[in-house]
């Protein structure tokens, strides 16, 4: 079966890649867009590669690797009405919103920042760096995947 890599995001005052460390595992919560819960939904598979990405930070970026550990279930903070992810067109008998596992894999020793991305030119199809572009999680090549193990990180 093939594998897939993601870039997933997430601001660091919420849930950084040092909290990703400290808990090992973590569920996935809060997506709340259709394109992002269709990936996830349709397309990840457990051990498929994430990068983990900081953002809304003053220097947004890669900041390690995750991987996918479970397949996707029902985010039940939907259902739960004292949580900023309360959904209540989401029933408990039809979810709408989806969630997957991720474990921590490494956390790189610097940010591969969204400026580097954007000044390299082999990285110039990736979705985080479109304008517009705000999917807290997207699908990312193969190709890309390997360059930015192979040219930014250790």
């Amino acid at each position: 079966m093939k594998s897939n890599k993601w870039l997933m995001k997430t601001e660091p005052d919420v849930y950084s890649i040092d909290d990703l460390i400290n808990d090992g595992e973590t569920h996935w919560e809060g997506i709340r867009n259709y394109q992002a819960r269709n990936f996830m939904m349709k397309d990840m598979i457990i051990g498929d590669n994430v990068f983990v990405y900081h953002s809304n930070t003053k220097v947004p970026g890669i900041v390690g690797l995750a991987e996918v550990s479970s397949k996707p279930y029902p985010d039940f903070f939907a259902w739960d009405d004292t949580s900023k992810y309360f959904d209540p067109k989401s029933p408990e008998e039809s979810p709408r919103w989806f969630m997957v596992n991720i474990k921590f894999k490494k956390k790189f020793r610097d940010v591969i920042s969204l400026t580097t991305i954007k000044n390299d030119p082999n990285l110039q199809s990736m979705l985080v760096v479109k304008k517009g572009m705000r999917l807290s999680i997207q699908p990312v090549k193969t190709e890309e995947y390997e360059y930015i193990i192979e040219n930014y990180t250790e």
